[in-house]
């Protein structure tokens, strides 16, 4: 049983014709007459009897018919659906977020309005090697900057609480505020080895309050005002002024790199580089707009 008679089979059994089922299959009447009988040999039953000219469906015609119906259907439709698989295929960008989520996440939101039929495949794993871009920090990006590497730096705050202990003070030196409870961003993000560095360098021992692996809970605890802790200058978003105040570092440099990493393919996606040139202007105007 091949294929084709089950699709010669399919067209005379929905049209009941031989003659305008051949003219729908551009083959000749004897063939698919030919490939009837052999698929009724095969299966050992009859599919068709004859009725004055034309011919109809016996109980087993019509349940193999019922039965093909579903698949022949599916069948016609796939060069359809693996079309639109390519093309879906070519309309996706796997981005990989290990730093800046809620700046990359806003700036997606952004560009989707732009290009609405682009699928961002969002991934957060330091191992992965497919994604097509990758937003990472480190302390000081010391690899090699071309095309597909942008670099911005990005100043890290203290956010303090908006109290007469800190008002009217331009900076702060850590070695100050160590035993006034800090929120940490614990696990492991890039993010808190930096701000464990900076501890490091600043030969300080802060009393941890409270400790979470969610960036959006560190946030949340810093702006309740339920302790302080260290904020990035740009990509965390802005704190509300009336209970939370920013204060630059004194005595050592606070501040990080933010790494956005294009993945160069064999075939080039052109709507990957056009998400990934778009991306790295958005982030850098923001970094520019929300420079103190």
């Amino acid at each position: 049983m091949e294929l084709f008679q089950l699709r010669y089979f399919f067209e005379v059994a929905k049209h009941q014709h031989v003659r305008k089922s051949s003219e729908i299959l551009h083959v000749t009447q004897p063939a698919v007459t030919n490939a009837i009988h052999r698929l009724e040999s095969e299966l050992g039953v009859e599919l068709f009897v004859s009725s004055g000219r034309n011919i109809r469906l016996t109980p087993c015609g019509k349940f193999l018919y019922e039965e093909l119906t579903p698949f022949m259907e599916s069948l016609e439709t796939l060069p359809a659906r693996l079309k639109e698989i390519t093309s879906r295929g070519q309309a996706t960008v796997r981005l990989n977020i290990l730093a800046a989520w809620t700046l990359i996440t806003e700036a997606i939101i952004e560009y989707q309005r732009i290009d609405n039929n682009l699928h961002v495949q969002l991934i957060q794993n330091e191992l992965n090697e497919l994604a097509d871009i990758t937003v990472s920090t480190t302390m000081h990006y010391r690899g090699k900057k071309n095309d597909s590497v942008y670099v911005c730096t990005e100043p890290i705050y203290l956010a303090v609480p908006n109290v007469p202990k800190f008002q009217g003070k331009d900076f702060i030196f850590l070695q100050e505020v160590q035993d006034d409870g800090f929120i940490k961003l614990s696990g492991s993000k890039k993010f808190c080895s930096i701000c464990e560095h900076l501890c490091a360098l600043a030969e300080v021992h802060p009393r941890i309050q409270f400790e979470s692996d969610s960036p959006s809970a560190v946030k949340n605890m810093i702006s309740a005002n339920m302790g302080i802790g260290f904020w990035p200058g740009f990509s965390w978003g802005k704190v509300d002024e009336r209970r939370v105040l920013l204060k630059t570092v004194k005595g050592i440099v606070c501040s990080r790199d933010i790494v956005i990493t294009q993945r160069k393919n064999k075939v080039e996606n052109l709507r990957v580089t056009l998400f990934y040139n778009w991306l790295i202007k958005y982030v850098d105007i923001y970094s520019q707009r929300c420079k103190r």
